[in-house]
């Protein structure tokens, strides 16, 4: 029994999923039910319905989306088990979280740790709030896996640089306001010369080209950037800094695209429902076939385990200070593991699997297929599953001499 010295945290904990149970009944549209965040992706614009932005200010005012961040920068302030309800309660009435995309994915975390006060007290609360778009300036045609020999250079004028080069697989960038790069500020030292910065994607000098990708969508971009001038104030840390930096948000990056964040998200229906629809039944109601059956639920049996065992890495992470290498581990495995998810649904949908456009598909048959072509990018973005095998082996394992 709790006592005065002994305050009582369950009674706390239900007092607050009453508080979440009435915001979500003042304020979700019901319209909104079962829907996606299209501010989570880079598939398109943020246009809004008017019933999205009423939805988003709601819980960007209440610093839901971001649950955890601090208060002060415009997050929630919530314990790890508060923010559990949000997201239990949220899901009990379909409501999706507005808030989200690369800042809140991967370059927010990263400036709450390195960024400045003034840097965070810019930054962050836009972020919180989903009124700002980021993209992500890291690859270049000849630094992808070795990505520390990128060559764009910004050039010290002072109080203020010059940068110059080129960037590419810019997800999202004809539709971002700012850039998150690494760019070199010393041409000396491939590692030390990085530096991290913030780019305005409308400054003078910024071009992006989209590139169509061959499942039909343009995410990705080419980045050119001439002349374009970069404040000293954008620039993170210190110079020199950039690599450090840059690495830990690759692992912000590797941690939500695994299954320790958006290809949780991502599963939906089950396997099985999927292919009593396509496929007979027998008596008992279970798949007639028993290749495909057997298929499908090995498949669920690997995806849950593994599912489990990212969220026990992401915690216990999580409680020892923030992401690790275990991020590593949680892209090679999850990445694959939607690879063989979308590979399964075009066998078990058979000549439905196969459609690319025409009424004889349905819009979800179509993008299964779009998905499915999309998907095979995922072992190579955020770090290929050859870079991950190096990072497991030198820092998780040991075996090798690291930079």
């Amino acid at each position: 029994m709790a006592t005065q010295l002994e305050p009582d945290i369950h009674a706390d904990e239900e007092a607050f999923r009453t508080e979440v149970q009435q915001f979500l009944a003042a304020n979700f549209p019901a319209e909104l039910k079962g829907k996606a965040n299209a501010l989570a992706g880079v598939d398109g614009p943020t246009d809004e319905t008017p019933a999205q932005t009423r939805w988003r200010e709601a819980v960007g005012g209440r610093g839901w989306g971001t649950p955890t961040w601090p208060k002060e920068y415009g997050g929630g302030g919530l314990t790890k088990a508060q923010a559990k309800i949000v997201d239990q309660e949220f899901a009990k009435v379909g409501a999706y979280n507005p808030i989200g995309g690369m800042g809140v994915m991967m370059f927010g975390p990263t400036l709450l740790e390195y960024g400045s006060e003034k840097q965070k007290q810019e930054h962050i609360p836009p972020i919180c709030r989903g009124e700002i778009r980021w993209c992500q300036g890291y690859s270049e045609p000849n630094a992808g896996s070795d990505l520390a020999n990128l060559q764009t250079f910004a050039e010290d004028k002072g109080d203020h640089y010059i940068v110059n080069g080129q960037k590419t697989w810019t997800s999202g960038g004809q539709w971002a306001d700012k850039c998150f790069a690494i760019v070199r500020t010393d041409k000396s030292d491939k590692h030390r010369g990085i530096s991290f910065m913030l780019i305005d994607m409308d400054a003078p000098g910024v071009e992006v080209r989209p590139i169509t990708m061959i499942s039909g969508t343009s995410p990705f971009c080419e980045t050119f950037l001439s002349d374009v001038k970069v404040p000293k104030e954008n620039l993170v840390g210190e110079e020199g800094q950039g690599w450090t930096i840059g690495k830990r948000l690759l692992q912000h990056e590797r941690t939500n695209i695994s299954g320790g964040g958006r290809l949780a998200s991502m599963m939906g229906r089950s396997l099985g429902e999927i292919a009593k629809r396509y496929g007979k039944t027998d008596a008992d109601g279970e798949l007639a076939d028993k290749v495909l059956r057997d298929k499908i639920a090995d498949f669920e049996i690997r995806w849950n385990s593994f599912l489990l065992t990212a969220r026990r890495a992401v915690e216990e992470s999580k409680a020892q200070g923030g992401v690790s290498e275990i991020s590593s581990v949680l892209k090679k495995l999850g990445t694959k593991l939607s690879q063989e998810r979308s590979e399964l649904l075009i066998e078990i949908r058979g000549l439905q699997g196969l459609g690319w456009e025409g009424d004889d598909f349905t819009d979800g048959e179509l993008e299964a297929v779009r998905g499915w072509l999309f998907g095979k990018a995922t072992t190579i973005y955020g770090g290929s599953t050859e870079i991950q095998n190096n990072i497991i082996a030198k820092r998780v394992l040991g075996m090798l001499d690291h930079q």
